[in-house]
């Protein structure tokens, strides 16, 4: 795999955390616990947990400039080489993508279809989601398709005529577009109470379900559990600043999902609908604005493609690592790789789509959860905080201190250094277990009940 550029490797880094997880589950989850209480506490996470995190990630990458698999076993001192099975953590990248390219299939409907055609009610806007999701298989499985496609010729071509190159176009237009929507927002009457509803912390709501929530989402937005930021700086190049790297990240990241969070939340109280609406969010308020905007059609067609090329940006960083293991540890052809990994993502994308219908829906509910609500929360509360956890543990127990300061020294002094090691090694690896724990008890009780 070719090297990145320092800027391309932020603008890969940026890419695989700026997506869907921002734009689109960011409001929502905000939405369905506590408001501005989950936003503190997400934001705490990323900045405390979620960069130290990061940092830890990309060094297993980048001092080995090998894949997930292999990275831990070149590092790992020991002598029988137990530590290679930490790479079992590939496997949440495809089971999230085979429900998060269905949602950027609803992104790539809506720019291709609902943006010629905007309902002007909210009960027009529910009605042509509710419609599209529940009844019109067809039309899912098409968008899908399209997107778990575009993703995997992508992911075939490489790093610099693949996923470098495609990024130093999609990110900026990202930007430039919810940049101009940002302020668009401003002049709505429902702005202020948008910013008060992110930003008036209520301590009352905080509860168990807000904070393992709050980190999921973090894991979820950045990439980290499932491979992509190993696999990504292995291919960036060696004496890189990776704590620099790691804050423009996150912080970027934070920036996207509040900037995001205001428009959505904007729009949705200027038409007097409720803050949890749920996964559907996206796709019932946006429409209804630029419905009353001059060349809303346009603007609509700007906004869901800027939505799209976040989500593919991320989508290919998914399938990066996978390919990138297959391709190496079995001497796989990269376009071969992508595209038998796609077809079998697109297999179970479609139990995804069908249960969301109203006929199949219930035989694809198991203990209250439907389908797509089961494999995110395996992938998101689960997997990919026990990937991570396996990567502090790693590099805080397993391999030397001494190793892991001369991995770092480059662009940490001593004093941050120590504070950085402390963290990974007892703080974010004890709030990745306490939070574990309670996910599985409280999972097992309501299964139980």
């Amino acid at each position: 795999m070719n090297s990145f550029t320092k800027l391309g490797f932020i603008l890969a880094t940026l890419g695989s955390s700026i997506g869907l997880g921002h734009i689109w589950r960011f409001p929502y989850m905000t939405g369905e616990y506590g408001g501005s209480a989950f936003v503190v506490i997400y934001i705490f996470l990323t900045i405390f947990i979620g960069i130290p995190i990061l940092v830890a990630k990309m060094v297993i990458g980048n001092k080995t400039q090998k894949n997930v698999v292999r990275a831990f076993d070149t590092l790992d001192p020991t002598v029988k080489k137990h530590w290679k099975k930490a790479g079992i953590m590939i496997i949440g990248g495809p089971l999230i993508l085979t429900f998060y390219a269905v949602v950027l299939g609803w992104v790539f409907y809506y720019l291709a279809i609902v943006s010629f055609n905007l309902p002007d009610t909210i009960e027009a806007s529910n009605n042509t989601f509710g419609a599209f999701v529940s009844d019109n298989v067809l039309a899912s499985s098409a968008s899908f398709g399209v997107c778990i496609f575009l993703t995997s010729y992508i992911v075939a071509k490489g790093v610099k005529d693949g996923l470098e190159k495609y990024n130093f176009i999609l990110m900026p237009l990202l930007f430039i577009i919810f940049i101009g929507l940002f302020f668009y927002a401003m002049t709505v009457d429902s702005f202020d109470q948008a910013v008060d509803f992110l930003f008036s912390f209520n301590v009352n709501v905080i509860n168990t379900d807000v904070i393992i929530m709050a980190l999921s989402q973090m894991f979820f937005s950045l990439s980290i559990g499932v491979g992509t930021i190993i696999t990504y700086s292995s291919s960036a190049k060696k004496g890189d600043n990776l704590l620099s790297s790691s804050a423009w990240v996150a912080l970027s990241g934070i920036v996207i999902s509040l900037i995001a969070g205001i428009i959505i939340f904007t729009f949705l109280f200027n038409y007097g609908q409720s803050a949890s609406s749920g996964p559907g969010m996206l796709f019932k308020s946006i429409p209804l604005v630029f419905s009353q905007m001059a060349y809303g059609n346009i603007v609509s067609f700007l906004f869901f493609a800027a939505v799209l090329f976040a989500g593919i940006t991320s989508t290919i960083s998914i399938l990066e690592p996978p390919v990138a293991y297959l391709s190496d540890n079995y001497n796989i052809s990269r376009p071969k790789a992508s595209y038998l990994l796609c077809v079998a993502i697109f297999a179970i994308g479609l139990l995804v789509i069908l249960s969301l219908t109203e006929d199949y829906g219930p035989y694809l509910t198991f203990f209250g959860k439907g389908f797509m609500d089961w494999i995110d929360f395996f992938t998101a509360a689960i997997i990919m905080p026990l990937g991570a956890l396996l990567a502090l543990i790693f590099l805080g127990f397993v391999v030397s201190k001494k190793v892991v300061y001369r991995f770092v020294k480059g662009f940490m002094s001593r004093t941050i250094f120590n504070i950085w090691y402390f963290i990974i090694k007892y703080i974010a690896t004890l709030v990745i277990v306490i939070v574990l724990i309670a996910k599985f008890v409280e999972t097992f009780a309501k299964a139980a009940n």
